[in-house]
């Protein structure tokens, strides 16, 4: 079933604005990213969009300095998973290409942010 595009406060919902903020920051300390973020208020808290409120889930985190990049944090991920596979495995070629390439892509995805 496709999302609504309301944006005005259905009478059920008892959270406020102060309210919903909170929940996100919580959710955020325990390492949530924004996407899960999002799922688990729909989901646990029973609220269907940030929006309603006027608000963003990156822009509350953005706020207090807790938004990662989703690609940024990816990119890490994967360079940790790579780089103890090589360690590993010293005769792989192909996983010491993709550590070199994966470590190009995030040093350009950080330099890119850096410009915005």
């Amino acid at each position: 079933m496709a999302k609504s595009k309301k944006t005005e406060k259905p009478v059920w919902l008892k959270y406020t604005k102060d309210e919903v903020k909170a929940i996100v920051l919580k959710l955020a300390e325990k390492g949530f990213t924004a996407e899960k973020i999002g799922l688990v208020l729909r989901d646990q808290y029973g609220i269907p969009k940030v929006k309603i409120f006027d608000l963003k889930i990156k822009e509350i985190l953005e706020e207090k300095g807790k938004f990662i990049e989703p690609t940024n944090k990816n990119l890490k991920e994967k360079l940790d998973k790579v780089i103890t596979h090589y360690k590993k495995n010293k005769q792989d070629k192909n996983a010491e290409r993709s550590l070199i390439i994966t470590k190009a892509k995030l040093k350009k995805r950080e330099d890119y942010q850096k410009k915005k």
